[in-house]
């Protein structure tokens, strides 16, 4: 079993408290947040999905059950889940909530940061901005088609340069003089960088050169002229980088906030939204003990309308072979996405 990468625990052996979880299960890593009900958070996983959100998943509610106390599927009282497999996870554990990751980081971000007014969001393969006003979300956008400045991309030019990613924003403060770096994809940013190399340049002044384009890409591209407000909260995993920090505090002009979860703020905001959702129902959380069956997914399209849904549904393993989507038989461990609920 994979362990988490960054693991955040301070949950007493003795749970007394109704907690709430949520999964953050994005592109390329799955966040798992655990809060009580003063939205305390008080257990944080960040892992690599490695392909695989289901399998990824399931570790991390293994991990819990191995590293947590006896009784804490017992004091789970509701689950959401974010992230670009939502869907998938909630049918996968019996989540009671689904939401977009637009509304899980603006939450997470204004719990900490309640006057928070700019939510600058960087994940492994999408960037996004949220406007908020009072705790509300006004507006948002996320990046198109382009990946210059993920997660994902600075991972790739840290291993092709050889330098190790958690110390790439290290490097672009070290630098000491500038270096100009197009940053309007991801194929210019590579040539231009192998560019200067060849010319000399020292791998501090391309580092520092490509945060900086990739900041003010991000700027052009995702906040598309939009007018950015401080307080500025910063979040995802590119957050980590301080090269990064540094180019939007010098592009915007004001102090940039990253709260020390900033890591898992999508996972935290749906844990909140799971506790506000389920307001002291019974949860459908199917518990810890998903991690250990042997799902897999699948899929068909309705015929019984005009809207003919693609019908998505797990299946155990062993029983894959039997069955073809629509057979209402114990095979079938959920099924989602039909628009009129059937099922």
């Amino acid at each position: 079993m994979n362990e988490p990468e960054f693991i955040k625990n301070i949950l007493s052996d003795d749970v007394d408290d109704k907690l709430y979880l949520g999964i953050d299960v994005g592109s390329v890593s799955t966040k798992c947040a655990i809060i009580n009900e003063r939205n305390e958070l008080l257990y944080a996983t960040w892992t690599r999905n490695d392909g695989s959100p289901i399998v990824s998943t399931q570790e991390n509610l293994k991990y819990m059950e191995e590293v947590l106390p006896d009784n804490i599927e017992k004091s789970i009282c509701g689950v959401g889940t974010t992230g670009s497999a939502r869907y998938l996870i909630k049918a996968l554990i019996g989540a009671d909530i689904a939401k977009p990751e637009i509304i899980a980081h603006a939450i997470g971000a204004s719990t900490y940061t309640p006057d928070v007014r700019t939510v600058l969001e960087i994940g492994g393969q999408d960037s996004k901005v949220i406007l908020m006003k009072n705790g509300i979300v006004t507006d948002f956008n996320m990046n198109s088609v382009c990946a210059a400045g993920t997660g994902s991309f600075l991972d790739h030019q840290a291993l092709r340069i050889k330098v190790p990613i958690e110390e790439f924003g290290d490097y672009a403060l070290r630098a000491e003089e500038e270096v100009s770096i197009a940053g309007r994809c991801t194929v210019f940013a590579e040539s231009d960088m192998i560019s200067k190399q060849q010319e000399g340049y020292s791998k501090e002044s391309i580092i520092k050169g490509l945060c900086k384009a990739l900041v003010r890409n991000y700027l052009n591209n995702v906040c598309k002229g939009k007018k950015l407000y401080p307080p500025f909260v910063f979040q995802g995993g590119v957050a980590a980088n301080s090269g990064i920090k540094n180019a939007f505090e010098e592009e915007l002009g004001y102090e940039v906030i990253i709260h020390e979860n900033y890591y898992v703020m999508g996972a935290f905001g749906s844990a909140i939204l799971a506790k506000e959702h389920v307001n002291g129902q019974i949860s459908s959380f199917h518990g810890l003990k998903v991690s250990e069956m042997n799902l897999a997914p699948g899929s068909f399209v309705c015929p019984d309308c005009a809207n003919r849904c693609t019908v998505k549904y797990l299946v155990r393993e062993e029983d894959k072979s039997i069955v073809t989507g629509r057979e209402k038989d114990d095979a079938i461990f959920a099924r989602w996405n039909s628009r009129c609920g059937k099922w």
